[in-house]
């Protein structure tokens, strides 16, 4: 059974608030993860849905799986790197702004039951 990956690195957001939309799409049919992800307030499903379709257009494409059998077997957000700002506070003081990123993967696969 092949697994199709895609992965989003370098995401502007931290992976604490990517993980919340994460781990509501894990486990979901592929079809139904994207409309769910429409729907979503959260600023990290646009990211989250944008690689999911990636990961669908790689299973139609290099794997020829079937689009309605797929579902999403893992997914999960890894800290990415951290840029560390500066900002300078009253009585010469220092506050430290951390802009956090993250890398999300996303593999879907066939479902069990699918007529390959």
């Amino acid at each position: 059974m092949a697994d199709a990956i895609a992965k989003g690195k370098y995401v502007g957001m931290s992976a604490q608030k990517v993980r919340l939309v994460v781990n509501l799409v894990r486990g979901r049919q592929a079809d139904d993860a994207l409309s769910m992800l429409k729907f979503l307030p959260n600023a990290a499903a646009r990211p989250v849905a944008k690689v999911l379709r990636t990961a669908i257009a790689n299973a139609e494409e290099n794997f020829g799986l079937n689009r309605d059998e797929l579902v999403v077997t893992q997914a999960f957000a890894d800290e990415g790197p951290t840029r560390k700002w500066r900002r300078f506070g009253a009585r010469g003081r220092f506050k430290p702004l951390l802009r956090r990123s993250a890398h999300i993967t996303i593999v879907v696969a066939e479902r069990e039951g699918a007529a390959s």
